[in-house]
């Protein structure tokens, strides 16, 4: 399912709730200058495409939309941008879908789960806290460091539920 993003000036049309895509872009941009980092014009953009995408996008679709914008046609573009938004924490690579979503909430240090609707393949971010420690706590219990999870879980959102799909 091909998705295109939305223009009504929010993000989150994920059914995780509505937050203006200029408070999280100025939320991001402090991030970025608290790690030494900058948020160039394609990052940025990047960025504003992923805030106002119904769901994750692929890089191909976040490459499309970037040369609409001149910002050029080659696939490192969207790739390097992409991955320095995620390693900022500003975005998040969902594995199942091969695709990427902006992070609702870049100023605040958290651990996610993604809730992924296997309808119509929105992506909620959820908090995690308390999964994320119980891996810890599984994971130290065998000797074993994590040093990267990703926690995803496939299921169907309230709108398409209510929509009998």
């Amino acid at each position: 399912m091909r998705k295109e993003p939305n223009t009504d000036g929010f993000c989150c049309a994920d059914h995780s709730g509505r937050a203006s895509v200029q408070a999280i872009l100025a939320q991001a941009e402090g991030r970025a200058q608290a790690q030494g980092a900058r948020l160039t014009p394609v990052r940025r953009r990047t960025l504003e495409i992923l805030l106002q995408a119904h769901g994750a996008l692929g890089a191909y679709q976040v490459l499309e939309l970037l040369a609409r914008d001149g910002f050029g046609t080659q696939p490192p573009v969207a790739y390097r941008a992409l991955n320095f938004l995620v390693e900022h924490g500003l975005a998040h690579r969902i594995r199942r879908l091969n695709a990427f979503t902006a992070c609702p909430h870049p100023g605040q240090e958290h651990r996610a789960a993604f809730l992924i609707c296997e309808i119509c393949d929105s992506v909620t971010e959820a908090a995690a806290e308390q999964v994320g420690a119980a891996l810890e706590r599984a994971a130290e219990a065998r000797g074993f460091h994590i040093t990267r999870a990703t926690i995803e879980a496939v299921g169907r959102c309230m709108h398409c539920r209510e929509a009998g799909a």
